[in-house]
């Protein structure tokens, strides 16, 4: 079992930085893929970015409107996923989750583990 808890959401004016923090309890946290998706009101849940693990190694993907803006990292000591924000745009508005999955996957459907959410708000 992963829990999931996210911080670092907020408002922010447009051109602005947001840092957001996705802390896991898990025993063992190399193997996960860890993702950010979001979700605007009235759309459905997108993906944003993921560091997709393996035992041999990993990659990282980007969703198209985050690639050069937003980077993902993560810190297996601490557990941590973390998702740095720069030029945010009014349409970056939305509520951010990070997942987990047991495969190496961007695809939503093989994310088993989601937290909260955490509120990113960009005003223009």
């Amino acid at each position: 079992q992963v829990q999931l808890v996210e911080s670092g959401g907020g408002l922010v004016q447009a051109g602005g930085s947001l840092r957001l923090s996705c802390a896991a309890s898990v025993r063992t946290f190399v193997g996960y893929s860890m993702a950010w998706f979001r979700q605007a009101p009235g759309k459905e849940r997108e993906f944003v970015a993921a560091m997709v693990s393996s035992w041999t190694g990993g990659s990282v993907h980007y969703g198209d409107f985050a690639r050069g803006r937003f980077t993902i990292s993560r810190d297996n000591a601490k557990k941590t996923a973390d998702l740095q924000m720069n030029s945010l745009k009014p349409e970056d508005t939305a509520v951010y989750y990070c997942a987990a999955s047991e495969i190496p996957s961007t695809r939503i459907n093989d994310y088993d583990y989601w937290g909260q959410g955490t509120q990113v708000t960009v005003s223009s």
